[in-house]
């Protein structure tokens, strides 16, 4: 993986899903690239001092990382199926082709959350070797409160075929995501660092390392 483009609909998704891998990948020298789907908007109910703080954050956040590059698209949260899907496409493509990313990261399609499930097709669309060449792989991440939380026969959970070890990251990780603390709550509460961290140890318990990230391979191209 050279190039690496996490598809995430709302910030934080990145770090609860991927924190571990992209930490990994920056330090062994490939360039990821995060992608935020929806953005904060008046129109929605939020006042102008919270989309203030949340843009700071999210600054925060991609300067503490050292992702490569951060793209937005603007898409209203929590709203994404009201969006054509044409147009969600259109714009996830763009940013593929732009960041020319050999492997995308991206939400699980059946997680409980429209936004997650919106994005996920969506971005799937965009892995036609005819349209973006430069796509080799895909796979999707886990995000606790989302992906643990769909009903049968779509879940509780997915099928985990594809292990990172982030034993070495699995402390930054959880520094970073603590920058989310409005997003965040105690555990049991699924968004905590107890939980991300027991999820983590889970992950690496079925690997053989001491922490690990799982992902759902959806298609690989060699």
């Amino acid at each position: 993986m050279k190039r690496l483009l996490i598809v995430a609909p709302h910030p934080d998704d990145e770090l609860l899903g991927c924190g571990g891998t992209i930490l990994r990948h920056l330090a062994e020298g490939a360039e990821v690239h995060w992608l935020i789907v929806t953005r904060m908007q008046a129109e929605a109910g939020f006042n102008e001092d919270r989309i203030a703080a949340r843009e700071a954050l999210i600054e925060k956040v991609a300067a503490a990382v050292g992702f490569t590059d951060i793209h937005r698209l603007d898409f209203p949260a929590a709203r994404l199926d009201t969006v054509p899907l044409g147009d969600l496409v259109a714009a996830i493509g763009g940013v593929v082709d732009r960041s020319a990313a050999d492997t995308l990261f991206i939400p699980n399609g059946s997680d409980v959350h429209s936004d997650h499930r919106v994005v996920a097709q969506a971005a799937g669309a965009c892995s036609k070797w005819f349209r973006h060449p430069n796509v080799k792989r895909v796979l999707a991440y886990e995000t606790l409160s989302e992906t643990d939380f769909t009903l049968p026969p779509d879940g509780p959970g997915m099928l985990i075929n594809y292990y990172v070890d982030i034993g070495d990251q699995l402390a930054r990780k959880l520094e970073l995501l603590a920058l989310y603390e409005e997003e965040l709550g105690d555990f049991p509460f699924p968004r905590s660092l107890t939980a991300v961290e027991a999820l983590a140890r889970m992950r690496g318990a079925a690997c053989g390392c001491q922490a690990a990230e799982g992902f759902q391979l959806l298609k690989a191209i060699e």
